[in-house]
């Protein structure tokens, strides 16, 4: 078969052999290169149209070329989707923008320009939705447009009209250049039925009624189809978007978008199965429409998080989507193929007869051209395959939208939640659903009845459809009591939010993780109900269990605060909320077993280097006094954060350097700390960042805020206390300048290797540890896991005074690797006998392990009884009587 690319349109489109038939000067057209934008606008505009009819002429001339070229490419496998999307995205705005100009001029030569209250000229703005909005036009697409305008005002000419009348004029004659059936045919089908008000709105409005529509109007469908919009003229488009973006793209949890796409497709669905158009490959199962509204429901929920998302084209989406962890790589690949399948699959069916179509040919003659154009042997074989794209995307689709969670009135306990079962009953009930105290349970209920007796009708419908279920997964846990009453918080904090209440009530993949985290922990309880917007990460499982990429995360995290450079206030919220999110997804890894406190306390130190790294660059950006561009200044973080063991509520320990020959660099550098301790510690409506604790600086609270590197060095060499040399063991640099950092680990090792005396290292130390010990009492019976002897910090202290005394002979012991492995060093080493060093390790893990848990659990001292710690306690004796005593 001969394969070029005029003989592939020959034997794959009828309307390619008309065309050629009629137009045989166009087979010699270039097909060996994409018909760029830039070549469009030279043939419009070169030489100039002088006239309408020219206008109209050129532009349909330029449609045929554009076809044939792309055509032949595409058939011949010359072209991807994206050149061909490309090419006529870039066809509709070369002849929008060539109509555009040639009408208006036209018409402010005869009415004047168009002139706002301050003499400014306006200009139409033509705005793209859809396909075209996305940059993703079809072979044989409508354009869906819609005029604006920026001001009301007139025309400046001797026949003045309104600025409206002016655009409305304008719009038609748009319209009418790309859409009139000539003896050249037509450019574009044009459809303005997205407007406000649709047929019925006006034709082109201002900004202002613009606005005024989508705050008092809006429907949620039009959500949907303002994601894609984009102005293709004017230059308005910052003052646009600051208009559509509320409306899009929510700052909280829009749990409602389900819904209203959930309902869009059940329409669609229903149209297609009532006009039989199951073989449409946009419409139908499996189609093009349900990709794009799996990566659109996620725009619209996510998009006022994750700036990313709020890009147009389908396929870019879908790769966000996946680089944010909403979608797994793998159904993020299966979508993308299925979408190129698809839309080339449409494009092979509108070549067939340059018919706006979706559907699947049924006469023979097409659906062996339809076959050869995909390069199946017949259209048996592409329907195979058809079939196996569609069963990925429905699979894909009907995950994102899963059902909601059926009615609840014939649920077991929906008696006892709506008070019709007498008390015995209610006893019974409950004791078969787990709950120990059954009164303690109803009381529970009837105070939240109480609560949501003062709100509206159809809260209190979801709110009865919530608790049933709600009831059977607490009971189910342990303490459910207790897990009911912090789930009975919430509500009564969210109540008044309904869309919450529905998440929970449809969802119960959403209701059961909450569960076991409000069980887990009160802590997480109160995080949760201050910001109940953490409730929307409950929706997607596989994304609050994947393991965190914290290159990525803090590269989304950067972009989300480049987006909004000059609002500091909003800034410091969405560091706010990008750790919380962060912590809630830890806590729900942690909950289901799935990390070890090691691995937790890695991701949590990872979590708060990004957001210090953050901070000191945002802070940076707006000190006024600045010098320079990048600060040479630096972020250590001592004690928890220096040794990677922090916990869920810990504050950080940081030290300040500087290393700049300026001589206002103390200022100027005093003053960057100072900013850093207020944006971290200042509670915002979505609370605190970190509380900082900056003691560790050299001479403590009476020091300077900050410290050159030099000053530093000379006081830890010279000046220094015992326990600030112990607290160095643990520290490290965090954030800014590397060669600071560089420069501090130097000085950290240089420090640790001093030689000296034991005798009077030993008696400083456990005086230290002597008065840690009478700063925390414990006059219980229970053992305290941290403080206590046999616990926690009597493990820390042995291993930093075998560091201080034996670093100068072993520098192996400088390395700031945790207790755990500077204990193995310690054994190899031969300064303790190798089985004490491993068993002090087990049992200092094993201490850490249970102060998380019984912290975890909410208790303000991490004490637990003593039994079947003897073990553990042995451990760490032995370690402590091998170091001080023997």
């Amino acid at each position: 078969m001969n394969d070029t690319p005029l003989a592939r349109v020959a034997h794959c489109s009828r309307f390619g052999q008309r065309l050629l038939a009629a137009h045989p000067d166009l087979a010699g057209l270039d097909f060996g290169r994409p018909f760029e934008r830039t070549a469009m606008q030279v043939f419009v505009s070169d030489p100039p149209c002088l006239d309408e009819d020219t206008l109209h002429r050129r532009l349909r001339q330029l449609r045929r070329q554009v076809w044939l070229r792309l055509t032949a490419r595409d058939l011949a496998g010359d072209a991807n989707l994206t050149e061909v999307m490309t090419a006529y995205t870039d066809l509709a705005e070369v002849c929008i923008a060539a109509a555009l100009d040639f009408h208006h001029a036209a018409l402010a030569a005869r009415h004047g320009e168009p002139r706002d209250a301050m003499g400014q000229a306006q200009r139409l703005v033509v705005v793209g939705m859809g396909k075209l909005g996305g940059g993703e036009l079809n072979v044989s697409s409508d354009i869906d447009l819609i005029y604006l305008y920026p001001e009301e005002g007139e025309t400046d000419g001797a026949k003045s009209i309104s600025n409206h009348e002016f655009f409305v004029r304008l719009g038609r004659k748009l319209a009418g250049a790309l859409s009139e059936n000539t003896a050249d045919g037509y450019v574009f089908r044009v459809d303005l039925r997205l407007r406000p008000w649709g047929d019925s709105g006006p034709m082109a409005m201002g900004f202002a009624m613009l606005e005024d529509y989508l705050v008092a109007h809006g429907r949620p469908w039009e959500r949907y189809a303002w994601i894609k919009a984009r102005p293709l003229t004017g230059d308005q488009d910052s003052a646009l978007a600051e208009i559509v973006r509320p409306f899009v793209f929510r700052k909280y949890l829009d749990f409602e978008a389900f819904a209203a796409i959930r309902d869009l497709h059940v329409q669609i669905r229903r149209e297609v199965a009532r006009r039989d158009m199951a073989h449409n490959v946009k419409l139908g199962p499996g189609g093009i429409r349900e990709i794009e509204f799996t990566a659109q429901v996620f725009q619209l929920i996510r998009g006022g998080q994750i700036a990313a998302l709020r890009q147009r084209p389908t396929l870019v989406v879908l790769a966000e989507l996946a680089a944010s962890g909403l979608m797994t790589a793998d159904a993020q690949r299966e979508l993308a193929d299925a979408y190129d399948f698809l839309r080339r699959l449409e494009h092979r069916i509108q070549y067939l007869d340059d018919a706006q179509t979706q559907l699947l040919p049924e006469d023979g003659e097409s659906r062996a051209m339809l076959a050869e154009a995909m390069r199946f042997a017949d259209f048996d074989a592409l329907m195979t395959a058809l079939d196996h794209q569609r069963h990925r995307v429905t699979r894909h689709f009907e995950q994102v939208f899963a059902a909601p969670q059926a009615d609840q009135t014939s649920h077991p306990l929906t008696a006892v939640c709506c008070g019709t079962a007498g008390s015995e009953a209610v006893v019974a009930l409950l004791e078969n659903a787990g709950y120990g105290e059954p009164a303690r349970v109803q009381a529970t209920l009837d105070a939240l009845h109480q609560h949501a007796a003062r709100l509206p009708e159809s809260t209190q419908l979801r709110l009865n459809a919530l608790l049933p279920p709600a009831l059977e997964i607490v009971g189910a846990l342990a303490e459910p009591e207790t897990t009911l009453e912090r789930l009975a918080a919430l509500i009564q904090s969210i109540a008044r939010r309904a869309t919450y209440l529905a998440l929970l009530a449809e969802y119960p993949a959403a209701l059961r993780q909450l569960a076991k985290l409000l069980a887990a922990s009160p802590w997480a309880a109160q995080m949760i109900t201050r910001q109940p917007q953490l409730l929307d990460e409950l929706i997607a499982p596989q994304h609050l269990m994947s393991v965190p990429d914290w290159t990525q995360l803090a590269a989304q995290l950067k972009a989300e605060l480049d987006a909004v450079p000059d609002d500091t206030e909003a800034q410091m919220d969405i560091m706010r909320r990008f750790k919380q999110v962060q912590t809630l997804r830890l806590l729900a890894q942690d909950v289901a077993g799935r990390l070890t406190l090691e691995a937790l306390s890695d991701h949590l130190s990872y979590l708060a280097d990004t957001l210090l790294a953050e901070t000191l660059a945002r802070c940076w950006a707006k000190l006024k006094t600045r010098h320079r561009d990048i600060p040479r200044f630096a972020v250590v973080g001592y004690g928890k954060l220096g040794g990677k063991e922090l916990g869920y509520a810990s504050d950080l320990d940081l030290v300040f350097l500087f290393d700049d020959d300026d001589e206002r660099a103390q200022e100027i550098y005093a003053r960057l700390a100072q900013r850093i301790n207020t944006w971290l510690g200042t509670t915002t409506a979505t609370g605190v960042l970190y509380e900082a604790d900056l003691r560790l600086r050299p001479d403590g609270a009476s020091g300077l805020l900050v410290s050159s590197v030099e000053a530093f060095r000379t006081y830890q060499m010279a000046h220094a206390w015992t326990w600030e040399h112990q607290a160095i063991t643990r520290a490290r640099f965090v954030c800014g300048d590397a060669a600071i950092g560089d420069a501090f680990e130097t000085i950290r090792r240089d420090v640790l290797c001093l030689p000296r005396d034991a005798g009077k290292l030993r008696d400083e130390v456990l005086a230290m540890r002597q008065k840690m010990h009478d700063g925390h009492p414990n006059a219980t019976a229970l053992f305290d896991l941290k403080h206590d002897a046999g616990g926690i910090v009597d493990v820390e202290f042995c291993v930093q005074y075998l560091i201080l005394r034996d670093c100068h002979r072993h520098p192996e012991l400088a390395a700031n690797l945790g207790n755990i492995a500077l204990l193995q060093r310690a054994g190899a080493a031969g300064l303790i006998p190798a089985d004490t060093a491993a068993a002090a390790a087990d049992a200092y893990r094993e201490l850490r392990r249970r102060q998380h848990v019984v912290k975890l659990a909410g208790a303000e001292h991490a004490r637990v009884p003593p039994d079947g710690l003897d073990a553990v306690r042995a451990a760490v004796r032995a370690l402590w009587d091998h170091v001080w005593v023997s």
